[in-house]
């Protein structure tokens, strides 16, 4: 079942990760701290047009969000970074089309925003200014973390225009550079996603989850889904678009539609991820941050499942069936994963050929201020392709 659910969503990552790294390739991260100095509409509003255009995973986004910290950005501005960029990226809204529907694509994409609101409103209310100052000298520490590398290569393609960035020589090395690093990020997640959720719906009883998401009581498990989802998310250790398949599983198995968009919202309080903000930022940032996006993950679910009852828009758990049942045949999925997995071939050869390969090694090294080894290998890198842009 795993098998067949990634098979069923290669397309749509290829493709999503594609998008990606034409975004990425043409929006470069230089200065970008500047463009959120404070906790204002605009500067959040800014941070999260960024994020959603920055890597979409979820270790990388909490690297980059570190560094936009130390370089001067808001707090808050960067904690809005975060969350848009696990929540409103290419990759996530097409995997969620192909294998739930369009409905929970869409209850994603609502939902992203008000989460943000919701935790900046929080974040003024309940993260004081002294706790930001202690997570800010932490951050000063640079501590490792995870995917580190990938998180400082800034491999944007040079020019005065988005337009002529994506006409300019080095655009292509570009895209094949980020496309192939962000597989790199979050395959060991979708692998993981894909197996759990093949696991759960093998092995795990039916009954269990009726019992635990309470379906026989309907409005019990109203308000207990989006309480439940992102309590399974912080023990999954999936997160980015590993969360899609087990995502359908959970869905399948009963949890409400509020729950399952609580569940993919809540890859930012995983195990690993709380243990890597305990290290940027100490431990009392740490919980409270866990506590806080607990809090906006949960409530922006249930107001997505309240926007999308009134508008008649929820969807039904017998429309899963399909895709639960699903084994492989020649089709329009067949069709689509072969013209992309050409396109993924190209880019994979066209990385291999301008020195990737020596990219892929640096990509979990940590990057202190001044450079490292993967700073300097893209910098290399920039000055031969001119597409690269080191902040």
């Amino acid at each position: 079942m795993g098998a067949m659910m990634g098979w069923q969503m290669l397309w749509a990552l290829i493709l999503g990760f594609g998008l990606s790294a034409v975004v990425q390739a043409t929006v470069s991260r230089e200065k970008v701290a500047k463009l959120m100095p404070d906790g204002s509409p605009r500067s959040i509003a800014i941070a999260s047009g960024l994020g959603a255009a920055s890597s979409s995973c979820s270790y990388a986004a909490v690297a980059i969000a570190r560094t936009l910290i130390r370089k001067g950005a808001d707090f808050r501005a960067a904690m809005a970074f975060e969350f848009a960029s696990t929540n409103l990226v290419f990759e996530l809204g097409l995997s969620l089309i192909v294998l739930m529907g369009w409905r929970f694509a869409a209850a994603e994409f609502v939902g992203g925003p008000i989460m943000i609101v919701l935790l900046v409103v929080l974040l003024n209310f309940f993260f004081a200014k002294k706790l930001v100052d202690q997570a800010r000298a932490q951050a000063e520490r640079w501590l490792l973390g995870r995917v580190e590398g990938h998180a400082a290569m800034d491999m944007a393609a040079t020019g005065d225009t988005w337009l002529a960035r994506l006409r300019s020589p080095g655009a292509f090395t570009s895209v094949s550079h980020i496309f192939v690093m962000e597989w790199a990020a979050v395959l060991g997640d979708i692998v993981l996603g894909l197996v759990l959720s093949g696991c759960i719906a093998a092995w795990v009883p039916a009954a269990f989850w009726q019992r635990f998401f309470l379906v026989g009581h309907p409005a019990l498990a109203h308000w207990w889904g989006p309480l439940a989802g992102p309590l399974v998310a912080l023990v999954s250790f999936v997160c980015s678009v590993g969360n899609v398949p087990l995502a359908a599983v959970l869905w399948h198995q009963g949890l409400s539609f509020g729950g399952v968009i609580a569940f993919l919202f809540g890859d930012l309080i995983i195990l690993p991820i709380v243990n890597i903000h305990r290290k940027y930022y100490g431990w009392r940032a740490a919980l409270t941050l866990l506590v806080l996006f607990y809090a906006a993950m949960a409530a922006a679910a249930l107001g997505v499942e309240w926007i999308f009852l009134a508008l008649h828009l929820m969807p039904h758990a017998q429309g899963m069936s399909m895709a639960m049942n699903m084994d492989f045949r020649w089709d329009h999925t067949t069709v689509l994963n072969i013209v992309f997995l050409a396109l993924a071939a190209v880019l994979l050869l066209r990385f291999f050929r301008s020195g990737g390969a020596d990219m892929l090694r640096h990509m979990n090294e940590p990057m202190p201020e001044g450079g490292g080894p993967g700073m300097h290998h893209a910098a290399h890198h920039a000055g031969q392709h001119d597409h690269g842009a080191m902040d």
